[in-house]
């Protein structure tokens, strides 16, 4: 049965009320829908969207077919979280790894990309999501860049989920340049004794994070069946709940998240601790 929990107050009212709205006629997401704690939802949702590829090779269709399909997914999967009250969904779409892929499929990607934010930032906008990029986005073509920064400025202002597009992305290098901008900040205001006594402690790393600012995940989401992280957020999923799914991305859909979040919501979440006993 669908709980809320008196602490929610107003916004867990708004999130009923959400909830209501994404209510259709599929009896599988009534279902899911109805056993949903809206007191337990996380706040913060990684996804790592795998499968376009393989999606595509099943149906003998080319590649591109199946990014084109798996952008149908992201709009649905933004729509629902931004529905549901969720505060931030971060979307690997593009890795620094990705650049080894074939030309004329990057070349696609980052045209479907300018596509995508084209026709879906009046609507995002519209519902009070606020746009941001991580990632080296100074690496992206100029044309990507351009189109990036026009969706960050007309959002910047709102108060909705943070919609966070992992773009030219790797956690690897996202630590990398975390330590040098401490680095650099030291350089810029210490004495040569002061920067060789320099201690850089986890709060000092997490500030400069691109994620500055945001909870870290509390639940990463992986389709394609693949059970690893891709260098993906290493910092931020420290203690994030790991759902992984053997479902493509292309054919993960609204019932697909509810089923995340039910799974989410049946673990006990301890960051190292014991779970205290019943009291009698």
């Amino acid at each position: 049965m669908l709980t809320l929990s008196g602490k929610e107050g107003d916004r867990g009212l708004a999130i009923v009320k959400a909830i209501e709205l994404l209510k259709t006629k599929q009896r599988e997401e009534a279902r899911l829908l109805e056993q949903l704690d809206t007191s337990r939802f996380p706040q913060h949702i990684a996804i790592i969207m795998d499968g376009n590829g393989r999606w595509a090779q099943r149906r003998r269709l080319p590649r591109i077919a199946g990014h084109r399909a798996g952008v149908a997914s992201a709009r649905q999967v933004i729509e629902s979280c931004a529905r549901l009250g969720i505060r931030a969904l971060t979307l690997y779409a593009f890795s620094l790894e990705n650049w080894r892929r074939p030309k004329t499929e990057i070349e696609f990607l980052m045209r479907l990309l300018r596509e995508y934010l084209r026709k879906e930032l009046p609507i995002i906008h519209k519902n009070n999501i606020r746009l941001s990029v991580i990632g080296r986005a100074e690496e992206l073509p100029a044309g990507v860049r351009e189109d990036i920064e026009r969706g960050m400025a007309l959002t910047s202002s709102n108060s909705g989920m943070r919609l966070v597009v992992a773009l030219n992305y790797g956690a690897r290098t996202e630590l990398v340049d975390a330590f040098n901008a401490v680095l650099e900040e030291t350089r810029a205001h210490a004495t040569n004794g002061e920067l060789a006594r320099l201690r850089v402690t986890e709060q000092m790393i997490s500030d400069h994070l691109y994620t500055a600012g945001l909870p870290d995940p509390d639940l990463l989401i992986r389709t394609s069946g693949e059970q690893r992280v891709s260098n993906f957020l290493l910092w931020q999923i420290a203690y994030a709940e790991i759902h992984v799914t053997s479902v493509l991305w292309p054919d993960f859909n609204r019932a697909r998240l509810l089923e995340a979040l039910l799974d989410f919501q049946s673990r006990e979440r301890r960051y190292g601790g014991i779970q205290p006993p019943p009291s009698n």
